[in-house]
């Protein structure tokens, strides 16, 4: 059984979630990354993905759009733009926001490509962590 450590997330709006976890993994810009207490410290930039929390048994998941992670030995903190529970998420709604930034990426023309892809991989997260309920 893996020690535990502090995983704290904020968001502008609310504490998302502080308590201790076994491991944390989510993307980030460098790639997929898994925490356990005792990691090197390290901030690393979050990539939309899903987010998972593992506490002895039980695994809870979540839709990570973007922030900055803040990696010590003892605690991990996530200052998140945004993160979704699976059961906050509006499945249809991340779906025709995929839609809309697919058709923007092959429409061509005067087109904001790291906006679009941005609002892909979001709209990608949240409909993959609401199928996670």
């Amino acid at each position: 059984m893996a020690e535990k450590f502090k995983l704290t997330i904020v968001t502008p709006d609310r504490e998302f979630f502080n308590e201790d976890v076994d491991m944390v993994e989510f993307n980030t810009t460098e790639g997929e990354i898994g925490i356990y207490k005792g990691h090197i410290p390290l901030t690393v930039i979050v990539k939309p993905g899903i987010l998972t929390i593992t506490q002895g048994e039980t695994v809870k998941n979540a839709a990570l759009h973007a922030g900055f992670v803040q990696i010590l030995p003892e605690e991990v903190t996530i200052l998140a733009e945004i993160i979704e529970w699976p059961g906050e998420i509006d499945e249809e709604r991340a779906k025709a926001a995929r839609e809309r930034a697919e058709s923007r990426l092959s429409g061509g023309g005067d087109v904001d490509v790291a906006r679009a892809e941005a609002a892909l991989m979001r709209a990608i997260a949240r409909i993959n962590a609401a199928q996670l309920r």
